[in-house]
């Protein structure tokens, strides 16, 4: 039973990490900047979700040129049929769409990192009713690390949602009979987590944003519904995995002490794998 739960667990990320590219494209602008509504190269975009590809619309076909005759059988306008004058005339080509061309992140990335997200919960949690919430919930986390990391910024549009759709979750989840969790304790942790960025974010504003703070909410709900030792150590945990990262850029010479770099995919990963030792201790 374990391993089936892992395995559908697994495939659900793979297809949901297949439709996450064209929304981190669409969504990976600067603050202020509209978002995408077409390709690099002037072609719209046509929904949010779905692989980074676009094939050019078809083109209009162009008219008949003044020589063109039309055979026997053929009308040039409206009225009866009736068989045009001189030669027939080859008429237009038909008119074909363009190549498909990418022009975003490759759908392999994201649907390999979602679905090893989904069948570790799946591993860690095993049936229980938060499971589904955690795997739910997987897909817009990696979502805004995609976009974190491609721009430098959380989009209130995700990490809004994401805060709210995690405590209506696992308020399910703590209705459901065999849940190993607290609701009450996960809410605390959201708006502990959240309080605790928002001072960091005080003192420090250029190290840590606001689209940080607003992850946390989300973060520290998911973290808190397992106990105050499973929240801190995911919160520990994330400050954690960004330190190292920075200090190794350091130490390699590829920024300076002044540079900012995404700090989202590493609160997410310190979440992540406290959710992780949380559902094995339960």
């Amino acid at each position: 039973m374990g391993v089936v739960v892992i395995v559908l667990a697994a495939g659900y990320g793979v297809a949901a990490g297949l439709l996450l590219p064209r929304a981190a494209y669409r969504l990976s602008v600067a603050p202020g900047t509209p978002w995408r509504h077409s390709c690099p190269q002037g072609h719209r975009l046509r929904g949010w979700l779905g692989p980074a590809r676009c094939r050019p619309p078809r083109p209009e076909p162009a008219p008949p040129g003044p020589g063109y005759a039309y055979g026997p059988g053929y009308a040039a306008g409206p009225g009866p049929v009736v068989p045009g004058p001189g030669p027939v005339v080859p008429g237009p080509e038909p008119a074909v769409p363009g190549p498909v061309h990418a022009y975003g992140p490759r759908a392999l990335l994201p649907a390999a990192l979602t679905g090893a997200v989904c069948a570790l919960i799946a591993a860690a949690v095993g049936v229980r009713p938060e499971a589904a919430a955690y795997a739910a919930l997987a897909p817009l986390l990696v979502l805004l690390a995609l976009v974190d990391r491609a721009v430098h910024r959380l989009p209130d549009v995700l990490t809004l949602p994401l805060a709210a759709g995690a405590a209506a979750l696992l308020g399910i989840a703590a209705l459901l009979p065999g849940s190993a969790g607290s609701w009450r304790l996960a809410l605390l942790g959201g708006g502990a987590l959240g309080a605790a960025y928002l001072v960091l974010h005080l003192i420090n504003p250029a190290g840590m944003g606001l689209g940080d703070v607003k992850l946390a909410l989300s973060l520290g709900v998911a973290l808190g519904w397992y106990g105050w030792g499973v929240w801190a150590s995911g919160a520990f945990l994330g400050l954690l995995y960004g330190a190292l990262y920075g200090l190794t850029l350091l130490l390699r010479g590829s920024a300076t002490r002044d540079q900012g770099f995404a700090f989202g995919p590493f609160m997410a990963a310190g979440a992540l794998t406290g959710v992780l030792l949380g559902g094995f201790g339960a």
